[in-house]
């Protein structure tokens, strides 16, 4: 059995209230499916100051079932870290599946990298170093790109959720999905103000207003998900 001190921390990464209910979703349905290079690539995570930044494993099964069932082969990936998600992509697409991946620091997504290429799916990823808004609205002069990505996942500076959103609902085709991480934030988003512990406090208001915004968004059919720190799963429906 996987113990928690050795991975990801369980309490930063689930909104259930019993940390061993959780850990018995883990070891039940979700390690026991988790590809070997998977694993390998958590646990390298797990040792780094900001583990807890990478994504949820029982949230990437939801991700994984969700590729499939939209049999997305051509997706979009804004924030990396060491690339759990992006592996998890990679291993699920087709062959000649493309990943364009985007993240403002290299040297995180080259601690995940070497075992991206032991899974030999490093040709499927076109990571790009660079803020994400001018990669997306580079995309979107170039027509072609319009309605072409069949998934996306958006795990990165919560500030530009929307701004994100905007332009992802211009590159993927009707039907896509996007999903986003995060948009439970620790259970916080539900907390009067004056309990909100100071950690939690930057984003959490864009987070909140977000929220907001896709509720209130007729282009796509939603569902939240409480998951890993919460996702939100939308369908762009036109």
């Amino acid at each position: 059995m996987e113990q928690n001190v050795k991975f990801l921390p369980t309490r930063s990464k689930s909104l259930l209230q019993s940390d061993d209910l959780h850990q018995y979703i883990l070891e039940t349905s979700v390690y026991p499916r988790e590809p070997e290079l998977l694993k390998e690539l958590r646990h390298i995570t797990a040792g780094l100051p900001r583990a807890r930044m990478a994504t949820a494993p029982d949230a990437a099964q939801l991700i994984a079932m969700l590729l499939e069932l939209v049999n997305a082969k051509k997706t979009i990936e804004v924030g990396v870290f060491t690339g759990y998600s992006l592996l998890l992509t990679a291993l699920t697409i087709p062959e000649d599946g493309k990943i364009t991946a985007i993240d403002i620091n290299r040297e995180t997504f080259e601690i995940g990298l070497p075992i991206i290429k032991k899974a030999g799916v490093a040709d499927k990823i076109n990571f790009i170093e660079s803020e994400a808004l001018p990669v997306l609205d580079q995309l979107l002069q170039n027509h072609e790109n319009e309605g072409s990505f069949d998934f996306a996942f958006v795990d990165a500076d919560k500030v530009n959720y929307w701004s994100y959103h905007e332009r992802l609902m211009k590159l993927l085709k009707v039907g896509g999905i996007v999903v986003y991480d995060n948009t439970l934030w620790s259970g916080t988003v539900a907390m009067p103000d004056e309990l909100v512990p100071e950690f939690w406090k930057p984003g959490r208001q864009f987070i909140i207003e977000f929220n907001k915004l896709l509720a209130a968004d007729p282009r796509v059919q939603i569902s939240h998900a409480s998951i890993g720190d919460g996702i939100t799963i939308c369908k762009r429906l036109y």
